[in-house]
């Protein structure tokens, strides 16, 4: 090739630091001074401005969704403002509320708190609207599947996206598959309520999160989105919008309980307002696909094979 010849060099993607579509209406909409205020980042499963979003929307969605075409639920979000952040310059108030600058994070009147599991159950605990059911049993197994969620699938899916070679991919990608989804429904156990018909003892052989699942769902509970949901949803909507462009990801065969229960949340109001062009995903998880240095603490901790932060 002649030192006349054109080389094209590949531009890489950049991560976004402003939610858009659905998502960023909901932003601008609770963008005014209020009493409870999120901090989170647009393209992070852990805020959807996630994890916390979701549930803060089911319990408190208000009136003022008319640009999205929404209904009121039970009450107005009036309380909450959100604040974008770029997960890559924290700014002084994410950090005294988390030293750490990890989102996502809350404050209420005076106090702030973080970690999205717990903040999920604080909301769930201020909320009239629950996510986590009222019967100890129930809530113990719902608690029990979103550990699953936090311990195998959350890792699995940054493993399955930041492997370079393409048998680790491979490994990883049925490894995420496992967790989640199974060929064929088999529910072993005795039942434990109505309420969740799949409800089972902790010593079950139950190994993946759709086993445990109400059969007829839609979502793992049954009919109405549940506390297990939100834990897992930001990853499951990541699958056709990250997994399937950088990695292949196959979808679900249409009659199976996975393409179900994708649909489902795929449908689900609060889920929709919180969800973001696929623009934005495409372009923020390049850098994971690529698994380039400094990309997060997250990714850190899955190349050092440590826990998440």
């Amino acid at each position: 090739m002649s030192s006349s010849s054109t080389t094209t060099e590949k531009i890489q993607k950049t991560y976004h630091t402003k939610a858009t579509g659905n998502a960023l209406l909901t932003v601008e909409e609770h963008s005014h001074p209020v009493e409870l205020k999120l901090y989170g980042g647009c393209f992070c499963p852990f805020v959807q401005v996630n994890h916390l979003y979701i549930p803060l929307l089911v319990a408190i969605i208000g009136s003022r969704s008319s640009k999205l075409n929404l209904n009121p639920l039970e009450a107005s979000l009036d309380r909450l403002r959100a604040f974008g952040v770029d997960p890559y310059k924290k700014p002084k108030e994410l950090l005294d509320v988390n030293p750490r600058g990890l989102v996502p994070a809350l404050v209420h009147g005076g106090w702030g708190c973080y970690e999205s599991t717990v903040l999920m159950e604080y909301v769930d605990d201020i909320s009239e609207k629950k996510l986590l059911p009222e019967d100890p049993k129930q809530k113990a197994y719902s608690r029990l599947w979103a550990d699953h969620i936090s311990r195998n699938i959350v890792p699995t899916f940054y493993r399955y996206l930041q492997a370079q070679e393409v048998e680790k991919q491979a490994e990883y990608g049925k490894e995420f598959e496992k967790q989640v989804s199974f060929p064929t429904a088999v529910l072993i156990g005795p039942n434990l309520g109505t309420k969740y018909p799949a409800l089972m003892h902790v010593d079950s052989q139950v190994n993946t999160l759709l086993e445990a699942a109400d059969p007829k769902g839609p979502f793992f509970a049954g009919t109405k989105l549940s506390f297990v949901d939100v834990m897992v949803a930001p990853w499951i909507l990541r699958c056709p919008r990250v997994l399937q462009p950088y990695r292949g990801w196959q979808p679900p065969s249409e009659d199976s309980r996975f393409s179900r229960y994708i649909s489902a949340l795929e449908s689900e109001r609060s889920v929709k307002v919180t969800t973001s062009d696929e623009e934005l995903y495409l372009d923020s998880y390049e850098r994971y696909a690529e698994n380039r240095p400094n990309t997060s603490q997250v990714a850190k901790a899955i190349n050092e094979g440590r826990g998440l932060p």
